[in-house]
């Protein structure tokens, strides 16, 4: 009995992601004897003269006539391939968030924090915008500091705050 684990080969681990399912599967790696047979391999080895008289003609979809990987290759160049981003099932959009330098630490109670999370979900129920607590904070802090500087005494913030 044998101490070796087995693994799973590369059929098991890997699958084919091309819609060409005539190739034949690979169950094991060539031998070397096999490397004489390969086009790609028998290059290596030739000589620099042979390399340069041997004459390419290209045709329109850019493969080399004699060339038997062209069939795999794809009718779309590469350079416009979109990578492709799971996204879990959210569309993808841009958002126009705003880096912030600069951090405080605010202790709110647990009523106000459900207030804010309250208004948080009905912003984004009731009227399609989806915004984080923090936004909604902002938001409310230059509100108040635009109504601060407009009215002064008069403010919202003044009077609430004359009040406690």
């Amino acid at each position: 009995m044998t101490r070796r684990p087995v693994l799973p080969g590369a059929s098991e681990l890997f699958r084919r992601t091309d819609s060409t399912a005539s190739a034949p599967e690979v169950t094991e790696l060539p031998s070397l004897s096999a490397t004489a047979s390969s086009p790609a391999l028998r290059g290596a080895a030739r000589q620099p003269e042979e390399v340069a008289s041997a004459p390419l003609t290209l045709v329109p979809g850019g493969a080399v006539h004699d060339d038997d990987l062209a069939g795999f290759r794809s009718a779309q160049p590469v350079a416009t391939l979109q990578p492709h981003v799971p996204t879990r099932g959210r569309p993808v959009r841009r958002t126009d968030r705003t880096k912030h330098d600069e951090k405080i630490t605010v202790y709110i109670s647990q009523d106000e924090l459900l207030a804010l999370e309250s208004a948080r979900l009905t912003l984004r129920g009731q009227h399609g915008v989806a915004v984080d607590r923090g936004r909604i904070v902002r938001e409310a802090i230059s509100v108040l500091l635009a109504d601060l500087g407009e009215r002064g005494e008069d403010s919202v913030l003044v009077h609430r705050l004359r009040a406690k």
